[in-house]
């Protein structure tokens, strides 16, 4: 195929992938079933989860300050971050934005498809080098984008320990970006071995609770990432869309408990509905059956995992947050996909340093921590 009819193909591969996980048909997307666990929906307060927004705004805050206007898609703090409900107070406490002294290790799974589109993204792997500045690292653990949380869990597994293991306490943070936060999970309670080379844990816009927009598709429809531009994706177990649907989900967590022994963070997008790219309103409206309050792909609740910290909500949709189709592909960020701009360097820093200052607080003196 020439590249001119490639090109021209780029927008409708674009529109069939974000309908992928919307399903064609009518069906109540939560149909009816007795066959689920009982589940009751409550404020995060009362489900074990710990309300950290306000440092995380302090934090987020300077490091957009200190350096935004440097980094791309650079957004005032208080447009980047929505506030929901009452949220606490900040610490007053000052931010560092030295040399990191634990330096951590970003560890991110990727979600559905990424396998099959990354290459087309061109990355510029722009956070990895922001976050070395300051003395941490970013990689990208492989799983197949096809596949069940089961299967990649055993991938997640291998990739930790193949990694040589260091003398030091641990550094590694793994960050689940949309399907990768059940994959962490699932790897974290199947594979205790890989347990005492983890730092802490991040959801990022994770399907924790899953996505209702699966309960109407197929692997099918999925499957046809296989031919996206310059896709290298195996067809893998074929599980992807069962593992993402919201039973399948509620089911895992009801009869597997987290190790309590690491600290777990869950980052939600929660997008006001005119920052939602016009390439994922379908799917938007099709998931505000349930509930507007999502980004697109996942609800917000159903982003958290239990008993965690819950960092903040950002003001994105679900591709804003970790897929820069627009920095590579200028058309279509002018058009099909006209809400993808979100300062990702300094949300990365933003959360790594928050982790960094709650793993220090036990073992350094306040003073310590945070210097003036």
């Amino acid at each position: 195929m020439c590249r001119a009819h490639g090109d021209a193909l780029i927008p409708l591969l674009l529109l069939l992938s974000a309908i992928i996980l919307s399903g064609c048909s009518t069906p109540p997307l939560i149909p009816y079933s007795t066959e689920t666990p009982p589940l009751v929906l409550m404020p995060a307060s009362q489900a074990g989860v710990q309300d950290k927004r306000g440092r995380f705004r302090e934090i987020f805050c300077a490091v957009l300050a200190k350096r935004g206007t440097a980094l791309p898609d650079d957004r005032p703090c208080n447009e980047a971050l929505a506030r929901v409900g009452a949220e606490p107070a900040g610490t007053g406490l000052p931010v560092t934005l030295g040399p990191s002294r634990l330096r951590l290790v970003a560890a991110v799974v990727p979600g559905v498809g990424w396998d099959c589109f990354s290459d087309w993204l061109d990355l510029k792997h722009s956070g990895a080098v922001h976050v070395r500045r300051f003395g941490y690292d970013q990689i990208t653990l492989q799983v197949d984008g096809l596949s069940s949380s089961a299967h990649n869990a055993r991938q997640i597994r291998d990739a930790i320990m193949r990694m040589a293991p260091g003398s030091e306490a641990p550094r590694l943070v793994l960050i689940g970006y949309s399907k990768g936060a059940p994959d962490i999970l699932e790897a974290l309670v199947s594979y205790p071995e890989i347990r005492t080379r983890v730092a802490a844990v991040v959801s990022v816009a994770g399907a924790v609770g899953g996505s209702p927009l699966a309960n109407n598709a197929d692997q099918s429809q999925l499957a046809l990432l296989r031919h996206w531009p310059g896709a290298r994706c195996p067809p893998g177990d074929g599980g992807a869309v069962e593992s993402l649907r919201p039973g399948t989900r509620q089911a895992w967590l009801a009869q597997h408990a987290l190790p309590s022994e690491l600290p777990y963070y869950s980052l939600v997008t929660f997008p006001q509905p005119e920052r939602i790219s016009s390439a994922l309103k379908s799917s938007y409206r099709k998931l505000s059956r349930v509930d507007a309050r999502n980004d697109s792909q996942v609800l917000f609740y159903d982003q958290v995992i239990p008993g965690s910290a819950l960092m903040g909500y950002l003001n994105a949709d679900h591709w804003a947050l970790a897929v820069p189709i627009a920095r590579s592909h200028g058309l279509l960020g002018s058009t099909l996909v006209d809400h993808n701009d979100f300062p990702r360097e300094a949300l990365l820093e933003a959360v790594l340093r928050m982790v960094e200052e709650d793993l220090a607080a036990d073992s350094l003196d306040v003073d310590d921590l945070h210097p003036l």
